[in-house]
């Protein structure tokens, strides 16, 4: 017989991280970012800083308001992934989000209702 607890699913799904440990910026996040950029044009970058929940994050934001958000390692990495792919990079903190963001999302928003 093998004893299960009430929560050793939740355990399960977290992953191996220890609790409270923010996760990092993977390959898959830069891979996701890199497509992304690719199958979109202008392609805009804003990074969110460090955060006690969250890691720093870039969100890509496309010429319509279309968006997207991963982690990534640091502001550096951020403009480096910019320069790389020729894409602006803008620190939110300084500059906010662009008008067409917020429209889009209120687009789909509607959209869905």
């Amino acid at each position: 017989m093998v004893e299960v607890g009430l929560f050793d699913g939740l355990k399960r799904r977290r992953g191996a991280g220890k609790p409270g440990t923010l996760r990092r910026a993977s390959d898959a996040d830069l891979r996701h970012l890199e497509g992304w950029a690719a199958a979109r044009r202008g392609v805009e970058a804003f990074v969110e800083p460090r955060t006690t929940v969250t890691e720093t994050t870039v969100v890509l934001i496309a010429h319509d308001g279309e968006w997207t958000r991963r982690r990534i390692g640091s502001l550096d990495a951020a403009q480096q992934f910019g320069r790389k792919h020729s894409i602006p990079v803008y620190e939110v903190a300084k500059v906010g989000y662009p008008k067409r963001m917020r429209e889009y999302t209120e687009r789909q928003k509607r959209a869905q209702g």
